[in-house]
């Protein structure tokens, strides 16, 4: 193979591959069906031509019998008054007619067949164009099925799973922090509030052990342990009290509490 056929074939094959890939399937049957419908057109129009040339052919086909027959007429009527000669120019006149008719007959069965022949392609060809409409409509619907799902597809190519299942761990983990954070928060609130409540109910415990010290006082107030009275002289201190078992219990369980 010379440098010029290998430069020749490929360049064919690229402008081939390039037509290949610009080739929409869709604009393709629609321009198919278009031209289709173009041949359709063009045939019936010689169809009617044909038709119209039979109806000529035919017209002037009968003219000449026509004419044929009267110049025969004509003839027997000149014989009828013995004038052979002109029974011969009218015999003569016949003949051309009678020619031209056969001649006309036989472009006329020519025509017949021609005429039928181009019906039986025109109705093959709106047969055919029923059906590549009926194709075409199918081929096209099919092409736009298969470029959506191609489009789909592409998308869910571009779509990086294992970067989305990270990102949906880490912003997991961010929300137990969060949810931590503030379980952890609501429950030095909580012990804030529990100590709170707890001053409050040591206070009434404190005013309780002042109302029985005023009653085992006899219903005197005691003073509050802060402003507690002057020291006595040892010599002034009170004998110290038997130690009573009742209340040593009490105390013993109060501090083992």
């Amino acid at each position: 193979m010379g440098l010029f056929d290998r430069i020749s074939q490929v360049v064919r094959s690229n402008l081939n591959a390039a037509i290949s890939s610009a080739e929409d399937p869709e604009k393709i049957l629609e321009q198919t069906v278009i031209d289709m419908q173009e041949d359709l057109v063009q045939l019936r129009q010689a169809v009617a031509q044909a038709i119209a040339s039979q109806k000529r052919l035919e017209q002037q086909y009968n003219q000449n019998q026509n004419q044929a027959s009267e110049w025969e007429r004509r003839a027997r009527l000149a014989l009828q008054k013995g004038e052979e000669n002109l029974a011969r120019e009218a015999l003569n006149r016949k003949k051309s007619h009678a020619d031209t008719a056969n001649a006309l007959k036989a472009q006329l069965d020519q025509s017949t067949a021609q005429v039928d022949n181009l019906r039986r392609q025109m109705t093959a060809m709106e047969g055919k164009l029923a059906e590549a409409k009926t194709k075409k409509d199918m081929l096209t619907a099919r092409a736009r099925a298969a470029k959506a799902t191609e489009q789909i597809n592409q998308t869910l190519g571009k779509v990086n799973t294992s970067s989305a299942g990270a990102a949906f761990e880490r912003m997991e983990d961010k929300v137990l922090q969060m949810e931590a954070r503030s379980q952890a928060i609501g429950e030095l609130v909580g012990d804030d509030l529990e100590n709170q409540f707890a001053q409050l109910e040591g206070g009434d415990v404190d005013d309780e052990l002042l109302r029985l010290k005023a009653e085992l006082a006899g219903g005197g107030v005691l003073p509050p342990a802060s402003q507690g009275t002057a020291a006595l002289p040892a010599s002034q201190e009170p004998a110290r009290q038997p130690v009573d078992p009742e209340l040593e219990r009490l105390r013993n369980e109060i501090n083992r509490g």
